[in-house]
């Protein structure tokens, strides 16, 4: 089993460097994709705290790793329409290929376009790698189709960007992430529940996402929210787990 753990770390991670390595400890994971991990320093101090031998990180840039192995091969590449860079992890000798993802965040009907060509980018950027056993992981800071959003559990500067767009949203990033072949892994295994991966002090959206071609769904064995004691204090975002086979 490779265990992957994916954790927005809120605003770099700095002064929260202790909680968030006790949550990262307690996933016992293989390979952590980090989103929002702009600060270097703090993920070096996070793999020394969790035992992590390799790691990664660029000033500026969301998507950082940990990982306790060796890995063969470690990009990031940011297309042009992308608010962020994603980040391509290989494990040495592993068979799946890890795509970290970030996308655009703030909840309205332009932002959510946004994200919608983001993700096209991202699609065609690893297209060539589609039919091998492959996760697109992270923060994609948008609903599922058929999931609901009390947009007044937003704050109200957030709730004003919805009504300037529009008063409504039409959610269809992740739809196109279902149509280009991919699996909701959390959905697919536990199709009962919520699944609320932000805010960790009042959870009421699931942002945070693990998909997989659909003939490789079978070999993913686990994918849930992650919850230990220190999470809320750690960041806003519960880490999502899963197991790869």
């Amino acid at each position: 089993m490779t265990r992957i753990l994916s954790y927005n770390i809120r605003h770099g991670g700095s002064g929260r460097e202790h909680a968030l390595a006790r949550v990262i400890r307690a996933a016992r994971p293989d390979v952590v994709v980090l989103q929002e991990a702009t600060k270097p320093h703090v993920i070096e101090q996070l793999a020394r705290e969790t035992g992590m031998a390799y790691w990664g990180s660029r000033r500026g840039q969301s998507l950082g790793y940990l990982s306790r192995a060796p890995l063969d091969h470690v990009e990031w590449r940011k297309p042009r329409v992308s608010r962020h860079a994603f980040i391509e992890i290989v494990p040495a000798g592993g068979a799946w290929r890890i795509v970290g993802v970030h996308l655009s965040a703030v909840h309205a009907a332009w932002t959510e376009h946004r994200r919608h060509y983001e993700l096209r980018a991202l699609l065609l950027g690893i297209q060539q790698h589609e039919h091998g056993p492959h996760v697109l992981v992270g923060d994609f800071n948008t609903l599922a189709p058929g999931e609901l959003f009390d947009f007044t559990r937003l704050p109200m500067r957030l709730q004003t960007l919805v009504w300037l767009s529009g008063g409504r949203i039409r959610w269809k990033t992740i739809q196109g992430v279902l149509d280009a072949g991919y699996v909701d892994a959390f959905r697919s295994l536990q199709p009962d529940l919520v699944g609320h991966t932000f805010p960790t002090w009042d959870p009421h959206v699931r942002l945070d996402y693990l998909f997989v071609p659909k003939p490789c769904i079978e070999r993913v064995s686990r994918c849930q929210v992650f919850s230990a004691n220190e999470v809320c204090e750690a960041s806003d975002h519960f880490p999502l787990l899963a197991e790869l086979a």
